[in-house]
């Protein structure tokens, strides 16, 4: 799996559906309409996100690693 850093997932989510809801700190949350999911992306600069976190919030957002390869 490829790694990604915050900004690329949020931008991955927003191809997906997934809105914006608020930023609070460094953490993004994203929402999707019909769904009470919440998504809480933390973006700190650059930096990249560590395997699981990546894979736990891909498999909330319902996404599989093909999904964020398609740029």
């Amino acid at each position: 799996m490829k790694s990604l850093s915050g900004k690329e997932l949020a931008k991955v989510l927003e191809r997906h559906g997934w809105k914006l809801l608020r930023v609070q700190g460094s953490h993004h949350i994203y929402g999707k309409t019909g769904s009470v999911v919440r998504l809480s992306v933390p973006i700190h600069g650059n930096k990249i996100l560590k395997l699981g976190l990546l894979q736990h919030l891909l498999k909330i957002a319902g996404l599989s690693a093909e999904d964020m390869n398609h740029r």
